[in-house]
């Protein structure tokens, strides 16, 4: 007669969690503004935080702002050696965006290539926004 001891249970490998996507990226052009931003600001800045608001004839637009501190719930997006802080509310919509700079004679602004917009109003100030789907 063999003795036979049950045998032991295999630990059960945990998945690793699948990494998360980077909401944003940026252009050269942005990042080089975002540059030039944080070293001429009047007061000590972190990045840029970037939201998104209601409003305009297309119902919503984005917010652009100097960001002098890092919020726990912000989203954080280092791309080309600077910091957009990304409003919590805002990560779905701009799940996918590309961020640029362009300047011309008659004004100069960040532009954002969002595979998320659905439509923009005629003047380029709003936008409509649908939420990613993951």
């Amino acid at each position: 007669m063999t003795n036979m001891t049950p045998a032991s249970p295999t630990p059960s490998a945990k998945p690793k969690p699948r990494p998360r996507p980077q909401v944003m990226r940026l252009t050269e052009a942005a990042a080089q503004r975002i540059t030039e931003l944080t070293q001429r600001a009047d007061s000590e800045i972190v990045g840029l935080r970037v939201g998104i608001k209601n409003g305009g004839c297309a119902g919503q637009s984005y917010t652009v702002e100097y960001a002098h501190e890092v919020k726990p719930t912000d989203e954080v997006v280092e791309d080309r050696g600077v910091k957009i802080l990304v409003d919590p509310k805002a990560v779905l919509f701009l799940l996918g965006t590309e961020m640029d700079y362009k300047a011309d004679k008659m004004q100069a602004q960040f532009i954002f290539n969002n595979p998320n917009q659905v439509s923009a109003c005629g003047c380029g100030e709003s936008v409509q926004l649908t939420a990613a789907k993951l």
